[in-house]
């Protein structure tokens, strides 16, 4: 498939018909994976929940020396990560193979790639600064309004509540541009302000209609939930295509 122009404008309908083909191209393999992947990482997810509520003295949690739960709360965190960024990459991979008129096969999702968990992990750390830094900023800021008056201590919050909304929305292929671009530290931020910005409320039109398809999936519950998110992940990566480009710069596909 020829490379698109990057920076042309999302059409979302467009996407959404995409994507729906991609997810039903190997629907059983999509959701394979991810039981695969749930399996995987609920252990870890019990671990960490167990060992981080006997560190805060719940009551009800078996008795376990304070260093061995705080072993084992960073032995199940950091094994949940692990399985996630592999659960990310994979579906992703699948939902980019199918988009590119192939029917992806097991082996496709289930393939480690450290380079690109490494890139999506780092490029949510950086992601998780810039906000951390606007939250202190407006933080500062609202603490020396409030000792003038607490009713100018509102300003910084409601400056802090648009740039999170602003960035949530032009980050929102943030994921996509850490496993299939090429960027130096905080550069993907850039990119993804830059190319999203000219679309941005199309782009924001597009979260609604996801949100609202997460909605509706909820009402089935976790049935619902199941089938839908890896629909929603080859949903956005159509769209992402469609505003970046079809090119894997980083080669995420290619066989290792």
């Amino acid at each position: 498939m020829s490379d698109t122009t990057e920076s042309s404008r999302l059409h979302v309908l467009q996407a959404i018909e995409d994507g729906w083909n991609a997810f039903a191209k190997a629907p059983w393999t999509f959701l394979l994976f991810q039981a695969l992947v749930a399996v995987i990482a609920l252990p870890f997810a019990a671990l960490a929940g167990l060992s981080g509520a006997r560190l805060a003295a719940v009551e009800g949690i078996p008795e376990i020396h304070p260093a061995g739960a705080a072993f084992l709360l960073v032995v199940g965190l950091v094994g949940y990560v692990i399985v996630v960024l592999w659960g990310v990459v994979g579906i992703v991979r699948g939902a980019w193979c199918s988009l590119e008129g192939q029917k992806p096969s097991f082996s496709t999702f289930v393939r480690w790639d450290g380079n690109a968990a490494g890139r999506l992990f780092i490029r949510g750390i950086e992601l998780f600064v810039v906000l951390l830094i606007i939250g202190l900023i407006c933080s500062l800021v609202g603490f020396g309004l409030g000792q003038i008056n607490q009713a100018l201590a509102v300003i910084p919050a409601l400056v802090a509540l648009v740039l999170f909304i602003y960035l949530g929305i032009n980050q929102k292929f943030l994921p996509f541009i850490a496993l299939f671009g090429k960027n130096a530290s905080f550069a993907a931020i850039q990119r993804g302000r830059s190319v999203v910005d000219p679309s941005w409320w199309t782009v924001l039109w597009f979260f609604i209609l996801e949100a609202v398809i997460n909605a509706i999936a909820a009402g089935f519950q976790y049935g619902g939930l199941f089938v839908v998110v890896p629909v929603l992940v080859c949903i956005s990566t159509a769209a992402y295509r469609q505003l970046f480009g079809t090119e894997d710069q980083a080669g995420l596909i290619n066989e290792n």
